[in-house]
């Protein structure tokens, strides 16, 4: 304590052994950290004091601040070769027209390890990070009014490192849930494989939207050539105009045949029994029926047009026949064979866009970058934040440090002489600051 002519005297119960004493005493005769060590000796007490209230105060933050847990991934970029192309075209579209990035991003991604910076820039993108705030309704979560804010503290508990030498990226996400760590985690794996499918431009995947609309058109054709060829061949009768001509002639051959056997056989009878025998009349019979199959197989002979048109009103006298006429087979050839045509020329196409646009599939699914996820993320079992033991034993020491230091600094500014200019400038520095705080004080009590 301090005496009234302002000298300070050793408090009884602080007892110090003579050699100590003698350093207090004769600062002179002793190094500088004895004189420390034994000022702080004096004042022990004090220091054990504030070392337990540090303590205690310490232990109650330690306890007092939130848990935090890390869920972790770790992911294997694919290799250059394999939607190159997609990953620059994602990028354009977050370079915003800068094309002077642009070309480093591409040259990059041509470079070796190109992929791992694309892609821990792809998984820092605005795209990724808006869909995990509106998924798991992170403004809420996080206490933020605006989606940037959230952004930023997502940015900041989000940690994305990469192996030099591997490639390997690393996603680390820190929250007080372990389970929404781990949801975060694995959401970031979710946008980024839909991130990198939505921007596949490879030339594959744009051959195979441009087969996929050729073949619905395609499609579409070769149905509409089946209804016609279906109708005529319907209206006319027409199976297989090849074979049912063959068939006909065939049969008209055979009819002609009989009919001059018959004819033959009929003059024979005549001279023999006359025009009155009943044999006679019969083979007479047989010849008519015999002219009339083959003239109702030979058709009118009335002509048709060259053109195909007019077919379906030549032949619609003749609804009630199975089969057209040999008359008209060759010129219901000419249309069936345009239309027949025209349907193997759809089904040639449409069968080689089918094969086409399986190649096409096959190929855009190898250019598709699929993220190889190493380590999936995982419930944590255990808080990495806070350490409570390490963080209130550091406050404690810088605590105690504190209250060291500033006896050490009390110690030497008494020992600076009365009239010192800078004891004289720090005395008019406290009592002017004295002077303020007290002047404060009263507005505050004449307020009240």
């Amino acid at each position: 304590m301090r005496a009234q002519n302002g000298t300070e005297v050793v408090e009884p119960d602080e007892q110090l052994q003579p050699s100590t004493r003698r350093a207090v005493q004769n600062p002179a005769s002793a190094p500088n950290w004895v004189e420390n060590a034994s000022l702080l000796w004096l004042k022990r007490r004090t220091l054990l004091r504030t070392a337990g209230i540090s303590l205690a105060l310490a232990l109650a933050i330690a306890f007092l601040l939130p848990k935090q847990y890390e869920s972790s991934a770790r992911i294997m970029p694919p290799s250059n070769s394999m939607g190159g192309t997609a990953l620059v075209a994602a990028l354009a579209g977050r370079a915003g027209g800068n094309l002077g990035s642009l070309g480093a991003l591409a040259g990059g991604l041509l470079g070796g390890g190109g992929n791992t910076a694309l892609f821990i820039d792809l998984l820092r993108s605005g795209s990724v990070s808006g869909h995990l705030i509106d998924r798991f309704d992170l403004q809420h979560v996080y206490r933020k009014r605006y989606r940037i804010d959230t952004a930023k503290r997502l940015a900041h508990v989000t940690n994305i490192v990469d192996d030099k030498k591997s490639g390997v990226i690393t996603l680390t996400v820190t929250d007080t849930d372990p389970v929404r760590a781990r949801d975060l985690a694995q959401g970031y794996l979710d946008e980024l494989n839909q991130l990198v499918n939505r921007t596949n431009t490879s030339s594959a995947h744009q051959e195979r939207l441009f087969i996929e609309k050729r073949l619905l058109g395609v499609k579409g054709d070769l149905e509409k050539a089946q209804q016609n060829l279906s109708e005529f061949s319907s209206t006319h009768a027409t199976i297989d105009l090849k074979e049912q001509t063959r068939a006909m002639v065939d049969a008209a051959s055979r009819l002609q045949a009989q009919l001059i056997v018959a004819q033959a056989e009929l003059e024979s009878l005549r001279q023999i029994y006359g025009d009155g025998n009943v044999r006679v009349r019969s083979a007479e019979s047989r010849i008519g029926l015999l002219q009339a199959e083959i003239a109702k197989m030979s058709g009118s002979s009335k002509a048709l047009p060259a053109d195909g048109e007019g077919v379906e009103n030549a032949t619609s006298n003749n609804g009630d026949e199975l089969y057209p006429s040999l008359r008209q087979l060759p010129r219901l050839a000419v249309p069936y064979a345009n239309l027949y045509r025209e349907v193997q020329v759809q089904q040639t196409v449409y069968e080689l866009l089918t094969q086409q646009y399986e190649m096409a599939r096959i190929q855009e699914a190898k250019d598709v970058p699929v993220i190889s996820v190493i380590d999936a993320p995982g419930i944590p079992e255990k808080k990495s934040f806070p350490p409570r033991l390490l963080l209130s034993l550091l406050l404690t020491m810088i605590s105690t440090s504190v209250a060291a230091a500033v006896i050490l600094v009390q110690s030497r500014w008494r020992q600076i002489p009365a009239n010192d200019s800078r004891k004289v400038l720090g005395n008019q520095i406290s009592s002017s600051l004295q002077q303020m705080f007290a002047a404060g004080r009263q507005q505050i009590r004449g307020m009240r």
